[in-house]
């Protein structure tokens, strides 16, 4: 790599970090990012300075953008989500951090007096979310999956009947990625006759490919939710973090504050937005189309189901939630988790089996294991 003006020790700064990132890249299964992707096609955008300020669908007094391709990256996820027709909206964000903050803010809007409920495996931004909007809740049990407990759900939601409710449904929780059943949540509301509620789901990980799957998972618009947040550079791959989020326009349309000096409006949490990641999106979309995202997904869990019987047949206790690619087991040895970068909870730890995971990598991962298992042995 070759950076014209810098001095030759800060050149070596630079190289030193390339080679880094490279030998980190090619050694991680413990986290959901993708890092099969080329975007060499795009190089040349890096030159402007894309800023898509303020709502995407409006025009701004700002031209350098890619609105016109983040809209289309906004309706392939509205479509993709069941979103009702005619009344959706959204754009593309930093990551599904801003997607959640986005969904609560919608909420909080609507239900200033709302109750926000979610389960204690929920990604620790919420709580950092929900202390950012001054919105009062309570932590609802997890099963032993890491799915939200239905029972203690409905039970709380009982003693509090008279605040409306707001929720927090996960779509894949970090460690176990296990799925809140929207269809399920929608059901304990309507039997405790709840008049006024939201339902945000943080698909970060799961969302884009379990629209994909059968049996569809009950998480979109038409099972109940009522904005959903996924990660762009989770199961599509980004150079840099993204996302997407997705609500309904009738209620985007109750925040919408009018902004002279963009000459647009803002709806978006940040303002000045990233105008290259709608790029990457646009282009994943546009290369791959539904059936190659599918066959992606398809990939994703075949590699998952190979990854369980192989640990099982070394006789580690693994295991994974329905049509999940995350695979649980009991977390290994500190020098086998710093090579691969394995998150580590409570004595588990994961191999997220990204569509760049292959079997290879996975049997790279078992010899590993194996020569641990004969040390201890």
């Amino acid at each position: 790599m070759e950076t014209s003006n810098l001095s030759v020790k800060d050149q070596e700064v630079l190289n030193d970090l390339l080679e880094k990132v490279k030998e980190q890249t090619s050694l991680f299964l413990g986290y959901p990012v993708s890092k099969d992707f080329n975007y060499q096609g795009l190089m040349d955008f890096l030159k402007y300075p894309m800023n898509n300020l303020g709502d995407p669908f409006v025009t701004s007094t700002y031209g350098v953008g890619s609105r016109e391709l983040e809209k289309e990256v906004v309706q392939f996820f509205a479509e993709l989500f069941r979103a009702p027709v005619d009344n959706w909206w959204g754009y593309v964000t930093n990551g599904g951090s801003e997607g959640n903050l986005y969904g609560l803010y919608l909420a909080r809007e609507l239900h200033p007096k709302g109750m926000v409920y979610y389960s204690e495996a929920t990604h620790y931004s919420v709580q950092k979310n929900l202390h950012l909007l001054n919105m009062s809740n309570i932590v609802i049990r997890t099963q032993e999956n890491g799915e939200i407990d239905y029972e203690d759900l409905e039970h709380t939601i009982r003693m509090n009947r008279h605040m409306p409710v707001i929720i927090m449904a996960n779509i894949g929780t970090t460690m176990t990625e296990a799925r809140d059943d929207v269809g399920k949540i929608k059901t304990i509301l309507k039997r405790l006759a709840i008049q006024h509620y939201y339902i945000h789901a943080d698909a970060a990980l799961s969302g884009t490919y379990s629209a994909l799957i059968e049996p569809r998972p009950a998480f979109d618009f038409e099972d109940g939710a009522d904005s959903i947040a996924i990660s762009g550079h989770k199961f599509f791959g980004s150079p840099m973090p993204c996302g997407v989020v997705i609500a309904k326009k009738s209620n985007r349309d109750r925040i919408a504050r009018s902004v002279a000096y963009i000459g647009s409006v803002d709806t978006t949490i940040t303002g000045s937005r990233n105008g290259h990641s709608p790029l990457f999106l646009w282009h994943t979309i546009k290369r791959l189309g539904i059936e190659g995202l599918k066959s992606r997904a398809l990939h994703s869990l075949k590699v998952a189901e190979y990854t369980e019987l192989k640990l099982k047949k070394l006789g580690i206790s693994a295991w994974r939630n329905p049509n999940a690619i995350t695979v649980n087991f009991p977390t290994p040895a500190l020098g086998i988790c710093k090579k691969w970068q394995l998150a580590a909870e409570n004595g588990s730890s994961h191999i997220i089996c990204m569509p760049n995971v292959t079997t290879q990598h996975i049997d790279l991962f078992i010899t590993d294991l194996e020569a641990q298992i004969e040390l201890v042995f």
